[in-house]
């Protein structure tokens, strides 16, 4: 049998947060953001760049199709924490082909430099505690999380701008254990929500519409007492793995001494 959900004023008494999101950041200057995230090499390490598949010592495979006055053909830099090199015009070329948020993540081991942020669309994520437990977490009551985006229009970071987007599916409801681990996971989703990396628009893996809001590689619970779908509970290791989901968006437990 379903279990009935407290009435909305019971959820209100327990606990009521409201977090609106999605308003773009001023884009920094490309060639600045490459600057501020590599060395520069003088003499150029025997290897290929993975971004154009050139050798390093030659000139960057993006040179005809990218401009730029401060950066040459032949520049090649190293990342400062992991130190892969690359061309520093192909580095150019990748950040200009993705959101332009003044991060940066090494094509070759992923390592995020900077604040990654997203494309989501604004709208408003409410949290809710209530005392009824999940499958799986009996010993612990749970937190409801609730997005809502409304149907928009797509910005300059969306992949049709101008044209209108579809929310389908809003509010969406999410379960975790009010537990020490779920609420360290709720802390981690917010700030994911404040970087606009929870949802995106584009085509949904499930109907196939384009030009809609769709989850951003950060699984969420949207079952609470069944797992029909595999959406729900019991899942032992879903907690281990969306910490994994959110540190691979940059989203870890540092942001959270930063706050």
């Amino acid at each position: 049998s379903c279990q009935q959900l407290p009435s909305r004023a019971q959820q209100m008494l327990l606990m009521h947060f409201s977090l609106l999101g999605g308003t773009p950041k001023p884009e920094p200057q490309p060639e600045q953001v490459i600057k501020n995230y590599t060395e520069e090499l003088q003499v150029p390490p025997d290897e290929d760049c993975i971004i154009c598949m050139e050798k390093l010592s030659a000139a960057s495979g993006y040179s005809d199709v990218t401009d730029s006055k401060a950066i040459g053909p032949l520049a090649v830099g190293r990342l400062t924490k992991c130190s892969h090199a690359f061309h520093l015009l192909c580095l150019l070329a990748m950040y200009c082909n993705g959101n332009k948020d003044g991060s940066l993540q090494c094509p070759s081991c992923k390592t995020i430099y900077g604040e990654k942020t997203g494309t989501q669309p604004q709208g408003k994520m409410e949290v809710l505690r209530f005392q009824m437990s999940l499958p799986g977490h009996e010993d612990c009551g749970t937190i409801l999380i609730v997005y809502n985006i409304p149907h928009g229009i797509q910005g300059p970071e969306h992949p049709n701008p101008g044209k209108p987007f579809t929310a389908r599916g809003f509010p969406r409801q999410c379960y975790l254990p009010d537990n020490a681990q779920g609420r360290k996971v709720l802390e981690l989703l917010k700030v994911a929500w404040k970087r606009r990396l929870i949802f995106t628009v584009g085509t949904s893996s499930t109907t196939g519409e384009t030009d809609t809001v769709v989850w951003n590689e950060i699984h969420h619970k949207t079952e609470m007492d069944r797992n029909v779908t595999g959406h729900g509970y019991p899942d032992p290791n879903y907690l281990q793995n969306v910490l994994a989901e959110l540190a691979a968006q940059g989203v870890t437990e540092d942001c959270l001494e930063q706050q």
